[in-house]
């Protein structure tokens, strides 16, 4: 049977609301919004084998171990997008119920309140059964932030970018704070992702709706000048 990607994705979910699903042909996005910052959990689901990666355990583990259970499967993986305390609340209970093996960007497992089992950095890959992420750094928010990159390969389909906190609709991630550094981010921000990636590259960021680097690439002298 041919499998028909789902096109009612919107990428607006609420605090209280259910998960959105977004159907791929090899992958299954869900998206939760946790705890009191607003933070989104990611559920990715490979279809072929059923193995799943959780991007930020951030709050709330019962509803994440929920949003497991509702992928059909145990969790394998649970990638940190980067080491601030919104993004790890729920980590250390996540990896105990469910035995998942820990990622990071390698400049921020130390921060983390587990132990990392892979660290990694610009250039390397994630995988989720058969499904293959791209690490891609992005320094700035803080020194080991990382996106990940899936290249949808089925006819039509495009990247799906998950970024953290490093890029949201309307400009890059807080570099306000001591050790944070807005040039340094909005450069790789600039370089490592949209010289890469094309308009049609859907990105999901660490709290918020979803957007399209199309949307958002007329405004990069925008946001370079104003400095944040």
């Amino acid at each position: 049977m041919t499998h028909t990607p789902d096109d009612t994705y919107t990428g607006h979910v609420t605090a209280t609301g259910p998960a959105g699903v977004r159907e791929l042909a090899d992958l299954t996005i869900r998206k939760l919004e946790v705890g009191g910052f607003g933070n989104n959990a990611y559920l990715l689901t490979c279809r072929a084998t059923g193995a799943q990666l959780l991007v930020d355990a951030a709050a709330e583990p019962d509803r994440l171990l929920e949003l497991v259970s509702s992928g059909g499967g145990g969790l394998d993986t649970v990638v940190t997008t980067h080491q601030h305390h919104d993004h790890v609340g729920a980590l250390a209970e996540v990896v105990a119920a469910t035995g998942a093996r820990t990622v990071a960007g390698a400049d921020d497992a130390d921060a983390l309140p587990v132990p990392v089992d892979e660290r990694v950095g610009q250039g390397d890959t994630v995988s989720v059964g058969d499904v293959t992420l791209d690490v891609v750094h992005l320094r700035g928010h803080t020194p080991g932030s990382i996106a990940l990159a899936y290249a949808d390969p089925a006819p039509g389909g495009h990247t799906h970018l998950f970024t953290g906190d490093s890029l949201f609709p309307g400009g890059v991630g807080n570099t306000k704070n001591p050790g944070q550094s807005f040039d340094s981010l909005i450069e790789d921000v600039t370089t490592r992702v949209f010289d890469v990636y094309d308009d049609d590259t859907w990105f999901y960021p660490g709290h918020g709706d979803d957007s399209t680097l199309g949307a958002e690439r007329p405004h990069l002298a925008e946001w370079r000048a104003r400095g944040w």
